[in-house]
């Protein structure tokens, strides 16, 4: 069996209220697929930025996880419509 891997980078800009997140995922041949993320904290809620890391993090992830889905769906329909 043979063993790859890939990297995904995380890069958090949190400003106190609102935090985005850029999930990068780059294959061992160069291939690179985002996904972003979003938290906003609520006025009224104690200031944790941990928490908007987290989730924002979380939600970058789960896109990227969607698009990299979609991209494996579009692969496998190219690849069914050229046999």
């Amino acid at each position: 069996m043979k063993t790859k891997q890939w990297s995904v980078q995380i890069d958090i800009d949190e400003d106190g209220k609102n935090t985005h997140v850029r999930a990068a995922l780059t294959t061992m041949d160069g291939m690179t697929i985002e996904g972003s993320g979003h938290a906003r904290r609520n006025p009224r809620d104690r200031a944790v930025p941990e928490i908007g890391d987290e989730l924002a993090a979380g939600r970058a992830l789960i896109d990227l996880g969607h698009r990299l889905v979609q991209l494996a769906n579009a692969e496998v329909a190219q690849s069914v419509a050229g046999r």
